[in-house]
């Protein structure tokens, strides 16, 4: 009686936990939403897209035009410069063509306030560039709604765990309620002479088991709800409030159509076409750079930003590289490769996409004919023991009978929920395989 009082006061310290802590309800669909928001690695990849998306602002600057102001300070009493800084201070002199002041001028200071522009007109590279972070940050996005349907997904598994667990605490329940009812059947024989005292002793130790199997399904299920909550970006526990929502199950090739249009494959598809402009980006590399520019500058010898003189420029150029020590052949071999990597990859995946989606399928029809068998074999376990209590209770069977057939009627109903739970994750598996979490779950992206 002990050993039961010390497992009873455990059990109600596992079922009481959850009520001295905050415990959330929510339906799948609220469940979903939440997780969409809250969760942490949704919310870090919603950052790397944003991330992405400033490479193309960075990749563009390269066409925009180039401005930079420069103030530059000088001392100097070479002659050349001294030459040149008095031309542009405009204070030049008859007497600075003396030949002792050509040939050793005294020190001279220089101010240089300078803002010059320069626009490209004609890169080839930088547009292909700004093409390819363009690709690149819708890859990212097409990654980031992947992402979101598998966290959709595993709210849909954890939310589906929660539920089968609740169905084993209710098993656990009626086996400790039928292991004391057997207790008090054999307790009731003891008493009036009928049975012996070895079997109220099994029938006791019946009843300890069931109430350690209780405690380990409410453990099961405290753990079950906080996973939830943690997927949804909480520090508490999340319980269910409704039944698993029917996913509706579909014929193959429905599921095998809409896997071809998957976000993953689309990113992969756009990491393809990314590669293939990677070479026009190494066979640019051949043409030249063709821009324009212009500058303003002030010259003092006295203070910054001063202005004794001043002059401006404008320009146009070309820039070619005639030979860059073979980089550019590197380069280009180097981007036909990867072309031809990624597109073995992206052949590759579409295959693995297409067998996951038919072993999902077939999953499904093996769990709901397991389910099936499940329900027959509960439904003769469960007469079993019914028709083994009545020959107990009329001394044709021993105890050890009636506890055998409990154990298969424990183990049936038990099996039933498993095989359930293996049901519904079978689907949602089935769905996010194909790529249709969202839309069986009716929540917006």
């Amino acid at each position: 009686m002990l050993t039961c009082l010390v497992y009873t006061l455990i059990l109600v310290s596992f079922l009481t936990a959850g009520s001295l802590g905050e415990e959330k309800q929510l339906s799948l669909k609220d469940a979903v939403q939440i997780a969409l928001k809250n969760n942490h690695e949704i919310r870090a990849l919603k950052n790397s897209v944003l991330a992405e998306k400033s490479d193309i602002g960075i990749a563009r600057s390269s066409l925009l035009p180039r401005i930079t102001f420069q103030e530059k300070f000088v001392r100097t009493d070479n002659p050349t410069s001294v030459f040149s800084f008095k031309l542009n201070q405009e204070r030049f002199s008859q007497s600075d063509f003396e030949i002792s002041a050509l040939n050793n001028p005294d020190p001279l200071n220089d101010f240089e306030s300078s803002l010059s522009v320069e626009q490209p007109i004609l890169a080839i590279r930088d547009l292909l560039g700004t093409k390819m972070a363009k690709n690149e940050f819708l890859a990212q996005s097409e990654d980031f709604v992947r992402k979101k349907e598998e966290v959709a997904f595993r709210v849909l598994q954890s939310y589906i765990i929660v539920q089968t667990v609740k169905e084993l605490v209710k098993v656990a329940e009626k086996a400790l309620e039928d292991a004391k009812e057997h207790l008090r059947i054999a307790n009731t024989r003891f008493k009036k002479g009928l049975g012996l005292y070895s079997d109220t002793l099994r029938a006791s130790t019946a009843v300890t088991e069931a109430e350690q199997e209780l405690v380990s399904a409410s453990k099961d299920l405290n753990v079950a709800k906080r996973e939830l909550g943690l997927l949804l970006g909480m520090s508490e526990s999340v319980d269910t409030d409704t039944e698993i929502p029917k996913i509706p199950l579909r014929d193959l090739d429905y599921y095998q159509d809409k896997s071809s249009s998957r976000k993953d494959i689309r990113s992969l598809e756009l990491r393809y076409e990314n590669a293939k402009t990677n070479i026009r980006v190494s066979e640019s590399g051949y043409l030249p750079t063709i821009g324009i520019g212009g500058s303003y500058q002030l010259n003092d010898h006295d203070a910054p930003f001063g202005a004794e003189g001043n002059s401006w420029n404008i320009m146009a150029f070309l820039r070619w590289k005639l030979f860059d020590g073979a980089r550019r052949e590197y380069e280009r071999a180097k981007a036909k490769h990867t072309v031809a990597k990624v597109e073995e990859q992206l052949s590759g995946f579409k295959k693995a996409v297409s067998f996951n989606v038919y072993e999902a399928y077939l999953g499904v029809e093996e769990a709901k004919k397991n389910v099936e068998l499940a329900e027959a074999a509960l439904k003769t376990a469960d007469e079993g023991r019914r028709l083994v209590k009545l020959i107990y209770e009329n001394s044709l069977s021993p105890l050890v009978d009636l506890l055998d057939a409990q154990l298969n009627l424990d183990r049936a109903r038990a099996n039933l929920t498993a095989k359930k739970n293996r049901y519904h994750l079978a689907i949602a598996r089935l769905s996010f395989t194909s790529g249709t979490t969202m839309q069986d779950l009716e929540v917006e992206e």
